[in-house]
């Protein structure tokens, strides 16, 4: 286990209800800086719930989550780069003006990348979002994302609207366009795809931790790949 100082995410306790309902139940999860580590589990499994509280949108009912052991506010938010599950941003703005909205906004946003990446995808940068379509739309707000030089990327279910033909493209930016310091988690449903992307894994299961591994470990202990694994441990 790594040190706290080495870690990215420390989690003590940490419980999220919504009335009555625990979404998340006193998880204690420690992740290591310079990883990708896959967030997965079925639908209502606390994903994306998880990733909302480490981005500081949700608060816990009980317990801690530190980022980079700092409290959640201010100083963490300024590290984490988040992409939500679905796009946020106004029907009537374009590639232009979202990269113009993310120069003012962060100081750590790399505006030759983002335009590089846009153009690599053969995606109007003066087209309204309105007139893109969903899976253009996600890649758009994906790589404005990944075009921060952040601490921590938070990415829920970053590819489930793209194309198979960009999903290697998409990929292969999150690898090669963070820095090896940073930690990227990532929630998605598209386990084969991910698989040789990411270097560790959670499995979640009703807001608790079935499983926390690294995919070489999982593969050479059960002798299949995480994709077969996923169906095993959830009984599909």
């Amino acid at each position: 286990m790594t040190t706290q100082q080495n870690n990215m995410i420390d989690c003590n306790g940490l419980t999220k209800s919504y009335g009555k309902m625990p979404v998340l139940f006193n998880l204690d999860l420690h992740l290591p800086a310079g990883k990708i580590i896959g967030l997965l589990g079925p639908n209502g499994s606390g994903k994306t719930t998880f990733i909302k509280l480490a981005a500081g949108l949700l608060k816990p009912t009980s317990g801690t989550i530190r980022i980079h052991n700092q409290e959640i506010g201010p100083e963490t938010k300024a590290i984490v780069s988040y992409l939500p599950e679905r796009p946020y941003f106004d029907k009537m703005m374009t590639p232009m003006d979202m990269m113009d909205f993310f120069v003012d906004f962060y100081s750590d946003f790399d505006r030759n990348r983002a335009e590089t990446m846009i153009k690599n995808l053969q995606i109007d940068p003066t087209s309204k979002m309105k007139h893109l379509s969903k899976g253009n739309k996600e890649k758009v707000q994906l790589i404005l994302v990944m075009s921060r030089r952040a601490k921590l990327y938070l990415l829920d279910e970053p590819i489930a609207g793209v194309d198979p033909a960009a999903r290697d493209y998409i990929l292969r930016t999150i690898i090669s366009n963070y820095d090896p310091s940073a930690t990227v988690i990532i929630s998605t449903h598209l386990l084969y795809d991910v698989e040789n992307t990411l270097d560790e894994f959670i499995f979640l299961s009703n807001g608790k931790i079935l499983l926390y591994d690294s995919v070489k470990s999982a593969k050479e202990k059960h002798g299949v790949g995480l994709d077969e694994l996923f169906r095993r441990v959830y009984g599909w």
